[in-house]
């Protein structure tokens, strides 16, 4: 297979020649592109010092969906393309060939994602949720596992994710315009088309995040937006269902028991996230100013259109 790797990049900051040393290490070799923002840390000369080609765009046009069929279309043709993010580790050097794998054996699934391993620093809480949406068994997954996973079903996550190109161009590429969340846009229009996604918890990295309260409302009132405007997935794939509320439950005791204290902190920032998410549905009733108060991806309303009001 012909394979590539794009990496989207912001001032990656001082970890990131490390994954570029582990990419450079991988027993897969791929095209490599780096798109970035406008970095004023020198991503992209420490990109090109290990071969990356790379492409400059504003910061202010970088958008998720966009951005990412624009650096595709700059390395065709391919058979597969990975897209990673600038914050993760791989675990080991056969990561992005087990990655790929699945391509080799099932040309019906469309996209492959990987486990995501907890940061050393990360707190109980997002430890917990790494386990609960990176767990350690594999899952292929078809339109009818939204029977159980409900809207998970057509969870992705292009922080560590790869894509058989050529199914990726027959439901369209990536959207041209969204606020976050490509990866879960692309599964759910492969999943209704017919195709299959896999969840491949033997290829591995390290990424987690411990936001805030105040980055979790941001961050969610951005995913009510997503929802907002893409109102067909909820509509074909439902919420979260029975597995999310259960890992509520379980997060909440694992957290008491752990530390009380962390249950409160906890429980306050998914008070944030249901406020965030529920007001972000409503962003068409919003004023400008509400919105860029609201709003963690704030580049995303400087591009033309995008305000509804």
């Amino acid at each position: 297979m012909k394979c590539g790797l794009i990496i989207p990049t912001l001032n990656a900051g001082a970890n990131f020649e490390k994954l570029l040393q582990q990419i450079n290490s991988q027993t897969l070799q791929t095209k490599k592109l780096i798109v970035d923002s406008e970095s004023t840390d020198g991503t992209p000369a420490l990109a090109k010092k290990f071969g990356f080609e790379v492409f400059t765009i504003k910061r202010k046009n970088f958008n998720h969906g966009a951005t990412r069929q624009f650096a595709l279309e700059k390395l065709l043709p391919l058979d597969v393309i990975i897209f990673l993010t600038q914050d993760i580790f791989l675990k080991d050097s056969t990561t992005l060939a087990e990655l790929v794998k699945i391509f080799e054996t099932d040309s019906s699934v469309g996209l492959s994602y990987g486990r995501q391993l907890p940061h050393s620093n990360a707190t109980l809480e997002a430890a917990l949720l790494r386990e609960f949406n990176y767990p350690p068994k594999s899952q292929l997954r078809t339109l009818e596992s939204k029977n159980f996973f409900g809207m998970k079903a057509a969870m992705a996550s292009n922080s560590f994710a790869a894509y058989n190109v050529e199914i990726l161009q027959k439901v369209g590429g990536f959207p041209k315009n969204v606020i976050l969340c490509e990866d879960m846009y692309i599964a759910a229009k492969m999943l209704l088309s017919g195709y299959k996604t896999f969840y491949n918890a033997l290829a591995q990295v390290y990424h987690s995040h411990n936001y805030t309260a105040a980055q979790e409302f941001k961050r969610y009132f951005d995913i009510g937006v997503f929802h907002n405007r893409e109102s067909w997935i909820r509509e074909n794939f439902g919420g979260a269902g029975k597995v999310g509320k259960n890992f509520i439950l379980e997060k909440y005791s694992a957290l008491w028991k752990n530390n009380p204290r962390e249950f409160f902190e906890a429980f306050y920032r998914d008070t944030m996230k249901f406020f965030g998410y529920g007001l972000g549905r409503l962003e068409n009733f919003l004023p400008q100013f509400i919105i860029l108060k609201c709003s963690m991806h704030k580049n995303f309303w400087q591009q033309e259109g995008n305000f509804y009001v």
